[in-house]
Order: structure tokens, then sequence, then C-alpha cells
């Protein structure tokens, strides 16, 4: 999935509890379902910047250490321009694009 495409806000905003809840019935079971999602879309973009960021390294073998070029601080900078992924959990959430399911009890 591509998150830059995302309309999800940049900044804090409120959302309306019922609007949140009413796939569920339960806020608490949301807000988990919510935060779970939020953790792949963070896992998502940090393997991507990872990958990115490993296409501009230089390495020297005598200091061992990895310098950073402009590019890196590109691609970092544009990294942390993009909404965190909580917002874009709940935006999808709120789109009803999150698909989850309940175990059944036994």
């Amino acid at each position: 999935m591509d998150y830059k495409d995302t309309n999800a806000a940049v900044s804090t905003i409120t959302y309306n509890k019922e609007e949140i809840e009413k796939p569920t019935d339960n806020i608490y079971e949301a807000i988990s379902i919510i935060a779970k999602r939020a953790t792949q879309i963070n896992s998502d973009l940090k393997k991507e910047l990872v990958e990115k960021l490993d296409e501009f390294a230089t390495y020297n073998d005598s200091l061992e250490e990895v310098f950073e070029n402009k590019e890196q601080i590109e691609v970092s900078k544009f990294y942390e321009r993009l909404p965190k992924p909580t917002a874009i959990a709940v935006e999808e959430w709120l789109n009803d694009e999150v698909y989850f399911r309940i175990p059944d009890e036994a």
C-alpha cells in the first residue's frame, strides 16, 4: 500500500467517538485494532525508509562508519513529513479499509 497518497491528518485532530466505535460497538476494541494497524504501517514505513537509505550509504572500511550524504537527508526529511502511522490507521479505520475479525469464543 502506498502511504504517501493518504488523506490522513498531519497534525492532531479530534475524532467523533461514536464514529470510531461504530464498527465494533466497543471503543476499546476499536482502539486496539487501530493500534495494531498503526504498528503494521510503522513497520512497513520503517522497512521502506531503511531500504532507501541503504541505496545512498557509503561505507569506509578503515573507520567502520556510515557517512550520510545529502540524498539520505532529503529522504529522511520526506518520511518525517508524512502523517504518523496512527493518523493513517485512524483514516483507514474511518474509511472501512481495515479488515478485522473476532475469533470465535469457545
